[in-house]
């Protein structure tokens, strides 16, 4: 196969690290995308925000040596010197400023933002690229606030007829002014419940909740990280399958879905949490393809793709199921999905027949195609 000679090779700068508690997960992220991109095909640069929201140019041989260390994820080290972003005659450029001057400037054809977490898959970071007119992987700024808050999920949910189990909403003034109606509301439900920050991810902040008498421990833990909270009351039996969705603008609903798989937590309570998802081997199986009939399968290889399009989703999301006997009901969609090699998302396209290195591809090559702006 001939090589892209250099000068014709897409420029993608890969976007890590970031303010929110998923930081270091944002870090594996990076690191496992920059090892599978197609060097042949695109130049990679890497830009990382620190815990304190500053940026840089990190090179790629850090973060290719990004991992867990002792049970700790990596971190994006506090820079010497900042990158800053620019319009430039050519479009979309990264430097770094060095005193009074700017050195190592590269121009970018495609931003893809490996952040969970507020302040980057939660259409903030989206919001910059419009305003810079740079294309970028996945969902604009109305699918990814959306897809970053449970509570507004669950409205396009529901407006479009998918299938919403019961929930409580609280802000941080209705907790404030109206906490016994709050608590009222909330003991209407079944237990157990499980208490989230509104607008989290990666199973953070969360608890699940067997009695009244805890749900005042649970709802400030949730607002350590949030402060408005969801409550949603929990299943027991219940299955957790996941469906990952890739944007298909010739495909019907402008979308196609994996095969299914089905996480099987191994904790007693069933919590699927942050330690589960990323630092215990054992704490979850993750079967792909799930066991589970064909007709199942159909159903909810459906839901994913009518999610997909209730958010307004572009390029990805993973779609997550709680299936109780022949019900079933959405939970929440992710517009940026854990995407390490062996993260749900990649895993489910790999069964498919799609390797993780293709599907980083398939990613930029979505982003490339689709017009800046409105669309």
């Amino acid at each position: 196969m001939r090589s892209t000679p250099v000068s014709s090779r897409k420029r993608v700068a890969l976007i890590f690290g970031g303010q929110s508690s998923e930081h270091g997960i944002s870090c594996l992220t990076a690191s496992s995308v920059l090892k599978a991109i197609d060097k042949e095909r695109f130049e990679v640069v890497g830009v990382g925000i620190s815990a304190t929201g500053r940026w840089s140019q990190v090179p790629l041989e850090v973060i290719a040596d990004y991992q867990i260390v002792d049970g700790v994820a990596p971190q994006v080290a506090e820079p010497d010197r900042e990158a800053v972003w620019m319009v430039g005659e050519n479009g979309c450029e990264v430097a770094t400023r060095d005193g009074g001057s700017l050195v190592d400037i590269h121009g970018v054809d495609v931003a893809f933002a490996l952040l969970h977490g507020p302040y980057g898959e939660d259409g903030t970071i989206q919001g910059l690229f419009e305003m810079m007119g740079i294309r970028y992987v996945g969902s604009g700024v109305t699918a990814s606030a959306i897809g970053m808050d449970k509570h507004f999920m669950k409205v396009a949910f529901e407006a479009a007829g998918l299938p919403v189990y019961p929930y409580v909403v609280a802000t941080a003034l209705r907790l404030e002014q109206d906490r016994a109606h709050v608590i009222d509301e909330i003991n209407k439900l079944s237990y157990p419940l499980f208490v989230k920050p509104a607008r989290g991810g990666s199973s953070i902040g969360i608890s699940r909740v067997t009695d009244p008498s805890q749900l005042d421990a649970a709802i400030a833990e949730a607002q350590r990280f949030d402060p408005k909270i969801v409550v949603e009351q929990g299943f027991i039996g219940a299955r957790e399958l996941e469906c990952a969705v890739l944007g298909n603008p010739a495909a019907p609903l402008g979308c196609d879905a994996s095969v299914i798989g089905e996480i099987r937590v191994q904790a007693a309570d069933g919590f699927y949490d942050y330690e589960a998802k990323y630092f215990d081997e054992d704490g979850a199986a993750l079967d792909a393809p799930a066991d589970i009939p064909e007709e199942l399968s159909e159903r909810l290889r459906r839901l994913a793709k009518q999610s997909f399009v209730a958010v307004d989703a572009e390029g990805l999301v993973r779609s997550d199921f709680f299936v109780l006997g022949d019900e079933i009901y959405i939970n929440e969609v992710n517009t940026m999905p854990g995407f390490t090699q062996i993260s749900m998302f990649p895993t489910l396209w790999q069964v498919g027949g799609m390797s993780y290195p293709d599907l980083v591809g398939r990613l930029i090559d979505l982003a490339l195609e689709r017009p800046v702006g409105l669309r």
